[in-house]
């Protein structure tokens, strides 16, 4: 049977020396690949009450839109700053050589509304810490965060299930 690491390439030293790039882009590419990604999602959050998805720019679009449309949900953006029309709010959040900036519209969504936040990778987490800021601050609630893959050595989980955050990955990888 088929796993989603059957469809992710890896690709030594991108994008500097050391590092073992995971490349999704070759599941999304994949019909099978896909499907499978997005069954998995859906299994990892039966039984949760999600009102809406939230997806992480850019990969956490792709699957957040098609697991929106699974679960019946609609589906909420959290962009890079600059990128969003109308009244915003935006949190800012550590890089490793600085620092960057998402957000979301202020009207996005509304108090207790349970939201599933979505990424196709957990790193250090920052991203997704900035994400669940932000969709806190509107006055909803984060029932889970769904990634494809989880780096274990850098961290994200750790941080995550810190903040009291339930986080579900099809596979994980060790090393950076």
């Amino acid at each position: 049977m088929a796993h989603v690491t059957d469809y992710i390439r890896t690709i030594p030293d991108f994008p500097h020396e050391g590092i073992m790039f995971r490349d999704v882009t070759t599941l999304f590419a994949d019909r099978d690949g896909l499907r499978l990604a997005i069954e998995g999602l859906v299994t990892a959050c039966e039984g949760l009450e999600i009102d809406t998805v939230a997806g992480l720019e850019a990969r956490g679009f792709i699957l957040g839109g098609a697991l929106a449309d699974r679960l019946g949900t609609g589906f909420v953006p959290i962009r890079k700053k600059g990128k969003l029309p109308g009244k915003t709010i935006e949190q800012a959040y550590s890089l490793e050589y600085g620092e960057a900036v998402v957000e979301i519209h202020d009207d996005a969504l509304h108090a207790g509304q349970k939201v599933l936040l979505v990424d196709d990778l957990l790193a250090t987490g920052g991203t997704a810490e900035a994400g669940i800021r932000l969709i806190e601050r509107l006055g909803a609630e984060v029932t889970a965060c769904a990634f494809v893959i989880d780096l274990r050595e850098l961290g994200g989980r750790k941080r995550l299930e810190g903040l009291g955050q339930r986080v579900e990955a099809l596979c994980a990888y060790e090393g950076a």
